[in-house]
């Protein structure tokens, strides 16, 4: 009998990784997705050659022995064949075939139309630009997404897709394209092994069937078909460039370096643990301090305490030790904010309850008597002593936008977007999902806080997704460019708020075209001239051409730029970032 390539893992490890973290469409042209069923390439199906916009899906031109086979024993693959047999017979068929799926797991809903996965896209040059592209925008555009190779086994969040960077090159006014996986240690097993074998943290992983589901995943482990000891993340959320290299992240997993190659491409180096130093998981948006460039960032667990620590790294990747955060009981950690001496982490009340499970429901769970809370740390603090806690009722935010500390009150005011029903994102509801831009002020002498919207009442507007000049972050912010999620999810266009006038500014993309986060890009790399000195860069699709492109408007007037027609189609993602060119010149 030959020997597993794959170790077997200790099960009890591996419980909390899995749960972690996280209808106009195309009709003119008939390669377009449908806007009512996805559009797939299974692993069953031959791959064929097509002109169409969605590319086929093919395997990493880096690394040929990525989707080979796996090398089983004749044991494993007897026991992989009964256990596929479990999944399809019992599983899908008995479990969940009875149950009506949610909209929030229902693919034909999540992944439908332009949210529709599409394949890889090798470097694409001279792309047709129409306008001019601003001459001091030279570096490579990058924004991850969610975008599953295989059809969804069962159910299916948009959030629980396999990574893939889009990158456009931009040099001397002229743009190129590329779009590549991020192979991930899950990607890369469930490609050799033919069909998806690791569950879905939030489509999957709900009632009776997601309990069978998470003890399927066990017993493959257990026998060493899949291998789970080194990650099963998907890098699918946030991207950041620190310390010489372009990490993609999901706060289910460690980051993996994406390499930045001299023709427009992107090659994926590996999982990437600062020199052994990171040890746990990564929340997708960690932050970079303009003026220090150190990178402060937090991780989660939603089993084994503790429930959450919070870190930093030097400019050179020294990472600092890790402060446990107390609370009481697993909570969603999205996102966080910086001050120019403080960490401000949210503790709300979207809460993981695993026992949930048992009883035929989502662990990811509104919990109605915890009263949300934020927690102002100092940056460099050598444990959680010194934290100050200031509740703030009825408050979810799922991104914070900047924060920043008042001398003249002595208060910390935090910009966010509050979102009702906080779980709108990963549980149906018949309640409208609003997404309302705040101020939040904490007051950490006396305890209070106070919340108030951004935008007057006849402005409202949901606006999720954005950012403020990163060349401010930390520091008092006059304005902040945030995705116009209207009709809701979908993004028609982004709004620049005043955040000290509520004056709104919109920038619509037009009819029956939407789009995703707007970047903000400064103009100059350090804070110099206005603070609206820069440009938007967003990516946009048009739903009735079939047609992608990235938009490049003027942040100071909205302006358009330049448009660059992109050669394949960029479905609706999640995070971006600019990487400059001087910046590629020292990639590690």
């Amino acid at each position: 009998m030959s020997t597993s390539p794959y170790k077997p893992i200790t099960i009890p490890k591996m419980v909390p990784s899995i749960i972690r973290g996280a209808a106009t469409t195309c009709r003119s042209l008939k390669h377009c997705p449908s806007p009512t069923k996805p559009s797939f390439q299974t692993s069953h199906q031959p791959k064929q050659k097509s002109n169409s916009i969605a590319t086929p899906r093919h395997k990493s031109e880096f690394n040929p022995k990525l989707s080979s086979t796996p090398k089983w024993s004749p044991l494993q693959r007897v026991a992989a064949s009964a256990l596929n047999t479990i999944e399809d017979r019992i599983i899908k068929d008995l479990l969940e075939k009875p149950h009506p799926l949610p909209k929030t797991a229902d693919p034909s809903v999540q992944i439908s139309g332009n949210y529709a996965p599409v394949g890889e896209t090798a470097p694409h040059h001279d792309l047709p630009v129409s306008g001019s592209i601003p001459s001091s925008i030279n570096g490579v555009y990058v924004r991850n997404g969610a975008n599953p190779y295989f059809d969804p086994a069962g159910g299916h969040h948009l959030f629980d897709g396999d990574g893939m960077v889009h990158a456009v090159h931009i040099k001397d006014g002229q743009a190129s394209y590329a779009c590549r996986f991020t192979e991930t240690q899950r990607l890369v097993q469930e490609r050799s092994i033919g069909r998806p074998v690791f569950p879905k943290a939030i489509g999957e992983l709900h009632g009776h069937s997601g309990v069978a589901r998470l003890v399927l995943f066990i017993a493959r482990a257990a026998l060493g078909i899949i291998d789970a000891t080194h990650g099963i993340g998907v890098a699918n959320a946030g991207l950041v460039y620190f310390n010489r290299r372009l990490l993609a992240m999901s706060e289910d997993d460690l980051p993996y370096q994406v390499r930045l190659t001299d023709n427009g491409d992107l090659q994926t180096v590996g999982r990437y643990d600062f020199s052994g130093q990171l040890r746990s998981a990564m929340i997708a948006h960690p932050k970079v301090d303009p003026v220090t460039k150190e990178m402060f960032a937090l991780s989660y667990d939603v089993i084994h305490k503790p429930y959450l620590k919070y870190f930093y790294f030097s400019p050179d990747g020294k990472k600092s030790p890790d402060v446990e955060i107390p609370i009481d009981g697993p909570t969603m950690m999205h996102d966080f904010a910086i001050t120019e001496n403080f960490v401000i982490i949210p503790d709300q009340q979207v809460v993981f309850k695993m026992h949930e499970l048992l009883r035929g429901g989502s662990p990811v769970v509104y919990d109605q008597n915890k009263t949300a809370r934020f927690g102002i740390l100092p940056k460099y603090a050598k444990n959680a002593s010194g934290i100050k806690w200031v509740e703030v009722d009825n408050c979810f935010c799922f991104h914070l936008w900047n924060a920043w500390e008042d001398a003249a009150t002595g208060e910390i005011v935090v910009i966010g977007s509050c979102m009702t029903p906080p779980d709108s994102i990963f549980n149906e509801s018949d309640e409208h999902l609003k997404s309302v831009l705040s101020e939040i002020r904490l007051n950490p002498a006396t305890g209070e806080s106070t919340r108030k919207p951004i935008l007057a009442p006849s402005d409202q507007v949901n606006l999720e997704a954005g950012m403020v000049n990163k060349n401010y972050l930390g520091q008092k912010t006059q304005f902040s460019y945030l995705a116009i999620a209207e009709p809701w999810p979908k993004v028609s266009g982004f709004a620049k708020v005043d955040l000290l006038t509520g004056k709104m500014e919109k920038f619509m993309y037009g009819e029956n075209r939407y789009g995703g986060e707007p970047y903000f890009l400064p103009k100059d790399a350090c804070r110099m001239g206005g603070e609206d000195e820069g440009y938007v860069l967003c990516f946009v699709h048009d739903e009735s051409a079939c047609q992608s492109e990235l938009l490049i408007v003027n942040a100071a007037d909205l302006r358009l730029e330049a448009s660059i027609k992109l050669p394949s189609r960029v479905p609706y993602g999640f995070h971006g970032t600019f990487i400059r060119s001087e910046e590629l010149n020292g990639q590690a």
